[in-house]
């Protein structure tokens, strides 16, 4: 249930749940490539299938969602949404603070914006790209794979939005690799769910109110 309620942040009139892509992506990584994503604590990500969900059934759950509450309630009971069910979920942590806010380019190293300017403006397609090509040999690949894959699972399942460019709040994390596994994703997921469904209830009341006025 948790799954489809996320998925359902990503099947928006202008961004498709990318999960097939996902899975497909997963099963095109080397196995060297898959234990670093492991190493990473992305691990129970790989294991997210190629789901298909009616958009009318998404809808309705988004509807029944009761803010405040964090809970979908139905005829049949209500299902508490918390930190730990989005954990169980994706099989992410929860050890310390939400993720970084984003990064402000003056306030790096000279090193760090460099690194900055070579993401700043990547699609996704680029990273897709990026993450299946780049070997992980040596240690300095190894890195630039973590930061890529960091990037692109934020920017592809995690966090989406209709803006198909990234975003400085996705590079925040990869200037902090060495706490990169301290992050409390599943806290960071479920603002972001709540944060969605409140722009899904403006959105359908603006379209109401457009409605009666005319």
């Amino acid at each position: 249930m948790t799954l489809i309620l996320l998925f359902f942040l990503q099947q928006t009139k202008d961004l498709k749940c990318a999960t097939r892509l996902l899975s497909e992506n997963f099963e095109n990584m080397s196995e060297a490539k898959k234990a670093i994503v492991r190493e990473l604590g992305f691990g129970g990500l790989m294991h997210i299938p190629p789901i298909r969900v009616h958009h009318k059934l998404l809808k309705e759950l988004a509807n029944f969602f009761k803010l405040g509450k964090n809970t979908l309630e139905t005829s049949y009971g209500f299902f508490k949404v918390k930190p730990s069910t989005i954990g169980a979920a994706l099989d992410l942590n929860a050890s310390r603070d939400l993720f970084p806010d984003k990064v402000s380019y003056k306030e790096l190293s000279e090193e760090n914006k460099l690194i900055f300017r070579r993401f700043q403006g990547k699609t996704l397609k680029n990273l897709t790209d990026e993450m299946i090509s780049i070997g992980v040999e040596n240690e300095q690949d190894r890195l630039m794979f973590k930061r890529i894959f960091i990037l692109y699972i934020q920017m592809a399942f995690l966090l989406p939005t209709t803006i198909n460019k990234i975003s400085p709040v996705y590079l925040a994390l990869i200037f902090q690799m060495d706490k990169i596994t301290e992050d409390n994703r599943r806290a960071h997921v479920l603002n972001f769910i709540i944060k969605g469904i409140i722009n899904y209830y403006l959105k359908k009341k603006n379209q109401s109110t457009a409605t009666f006025l005319s």
